[in-house]
């Protein structure tokens, strides 16, 4: 795939960046290096690869998901929280609307 001056004009106007003409003969090259850089990857044979999130293994150190009971350090204190609304209606924030 190669790129010309009107595509590299259209993709500078979808990105709402102003480019004169010398800038955008200036890209056209530029854009199709890169895409054969990405032609190459589409070379490499990875069939056998595992997808993979990162390159080291990670494992997720996870705590129980307990309300803790003092109400000095922990849940429970929905009172107190909702006693500095501007606005609380029901049990919760209020809020004003915004859609009409």
């Amino acid at each position: 795939m190669s790129v010309d001056k009107t595509t590299v004009a259209k993709i500078a106007a979808l990105a709402r960046i102003k480019m004169d003409d010398a800038a955008l003969e200036r890209m056209v090259p530029e854009l199709n290096q890169i895409l054969g850089w990405v032609d190459q990857l589409s070379e490499v044979d990875c069939t056998h690869v595992e997808p993979m999130t990162a390159v080291i293994p990670n494992v997720l150190r996870l705590r129980a998901d307990e309300v803790n009971a003092d109400p000095k350090t922990g849940g429970d204190r929905r009172d107190d929280i909702l006693a500095n609304a501007p606005a609380a209606e029901h049990g919760f924030f209020g809020v004003p609307k915004v859609i009409e």
